[in-house]
């Protein structure tokens, strides 16, 4: 039995040519992307040609800017994108928002030059972003990072030379860009830069990929950096401006995994409806028992809330109004939901919940890790918390 999409999800979106986007999205999901997902993750595949063919249908730029070849769709619509292509296959929806997350730097802060020099290439459609921030030491701490960045060189030779580790890359060894946190300075936040690194550069390399408990088809693994080498304007930003935009950037960040969480617990609701009304025991759908009944009511209330509360902190956002504490709501409130829902899929599935032929299982190993990236939900809870209490 496979997962049967819900039909009637109740989309806000702003216009017309929003209904039609996610039309294709749609389309392009049952062709291109839930086919392939089962077998991508039992075999640890990574889908890089169907990054390829999300950029050929314009989704890989889709929150920036046209005259750089993005589409600039609100993020109210965006993040439904992201949502839909999750509830499919994680590895794809998620990538997308690494994929935005990794060239909201330059987007946000590189000069106009900068811009037009690297923009239209990142969300054009062919290249594939990843995003370095965390190291081996410093994970939720992202002040104590120690990767280093020097001025090396003057004149036509100058440049910058990086050396570090980072750790838990998402699309580490397979993305054509990497963007880099670094040290160019002191320690804290305020030592700290922000660089474009293209794969390409002398000195990069990448370690084994992480053997995961779920997203299996989507590599994980550390980025070294062995005095490599860039160019003096591979800065993006001001030189110590680097954790205000990883910052800013893990922001956008956390709305898109919170479109990913509400995607894997509307494919578990999805595929424990369907079985519920399939399955008969005592001579009864199982769907009309009330105990069972009322765990689908309670699966579909936390999706309905999660759902609104990404799309109300990305009204924020597109209305140039502080949203980073409701976008940590978000996260906190539409990953836990995620995980307890897929939880419940698995119980309502029973044993046949606890096998690979139906996607619960899946669902339930990819919800954890959502709870982890862009801040473990321990994290968001201190950002909640310090917001209501500053002074």
């Amino acid at each position: 039995m496979t997962r049967t999409p819900s039909a009637a999800v109740d989309r806000s979106l702003p216009t017309p040519e929003a209904h039609d986007l996610l039309d294709l999205v749609r389309d392009l999901i049952a062709k291109e992307v839930a086919p392939r997902a089962a077998g991508d993750e039992a075999e640890g595949r990574f889908p890089r040609e169907v990054f390829t063919t999300l950029g050929r249908a314009g989704l890989l730029g889709l929150p920036y800017p046209e005259e750089y070849g993005g589409a600039a769709q609100p993020y109210e619509v965006y993040l439904q994108v992201v949502e839909e292509l999750a509830g499919a296959f994680l590895a794809v929806g998620l990538g997308l928002s690494v994929h935005t997350l990794s060239c909201f730097p330059v987007a946000a802060y590189g000069t106009d030059d900068l811009r037009a020099a690297l923009l239209p290439d990142m969300i054009g459609g062919e290249l594939l972003g990843a995003y370095c921030l965390s190291e081996p030491q410093s994970g939720s701490d992202a002040a104590a990072l120690t990767t280093q960045a020097a001025v090396a060189g003057d004149g036509e030779a100058a440049g910058w030379v990086v050396d570090g580790v980072k750790a838990w890359t998402t699309h580490g060894g397979v993305a054509d860009f990497y963007t880099v946190m670094a040290r160019t300075s002191g320690s804290g936040a305020r030592g700290i830069s922000c660089f474009h690194t293209p794969a390409s550069s002398p000195g990069l390399s990448f370690g084994r990929p992480e053997r995961k408990m779920g997203m299996r088809s989507s590599p994980t693994a550390q980025v070294r950096l062995d005095a490599v080498r860039l160019a003096p304007d591979a800065l993006v930003g001001a030189e110590g401006e680097g954790f205000r935009i990883a910052m800013a950037a893990l922001d956008g960040g956390r709305l898109g995994i919170a479109a990913c969480a509400v995607g894997v617990a509307q494919a578990a609701l999805d595929t424990a409806t369907g079985y519920a009304r399939e399955r008969r025991q005592f001579g009864s759908r199982i769907a009309d028992f009330q105990g069972l009944g009322f765990m689908l009511a309670d699966m579909a209330t936390q999706i309905a809330a999660a759902r609104a509360l990404y799309l109300d902190a990305a009204r924020l956002r597109d209305a140039g109004r502080p949203y980073g504490t409701r976008a940590a709501m978000a996260k906190l409130f539409a990953t836990d939901a995620a995980m307890k829902i897929t939880t419940d899929a698995v119980q309502v599935l029973g044993g046949y919940g606890y096998v690979e032929d139906f996607p619960a299982e899946r669902l339930m190993r990819e919800a954890k890790v959502l709870q982890i990236v862009e801040g473990t939900n321990q994290i968001q809870r201190l950002v909640i918390s310090r917001a209501l209490t500053k002074e």
